[in-house]
């Protein structure tokens, strides 16, 4: 658990990068971070502008 809190904090950070491999490295993190993002945002939005309208509609007691 403390490995993903480092990566968490180590992300939003801007860090000195000395070769390629490292450069490659940071930015696949943010990729992955990015993705990660997409694939729980996208279908929550689909739901959302999906949603069937008789679920809005007030239900009336008889």
């Amino acid at each position: 658990m403390e490995a993903l809190a480092n990566f968490f904090r180590s992300v939003g950070t801007v860090q000195e990068v000395h070769t390629q491999v490292d450069f490659y490295t940071y930015i696949k993190s943010v990729e992955y971070m990015i993705c990660v993002a997409f694939f729980i945002g996208f279908p929550m939005l689909y739901r959302h502008l999906h949603r069937d309208a008789n679920n809005h509609k007030e239900k009336q007691v008889p």
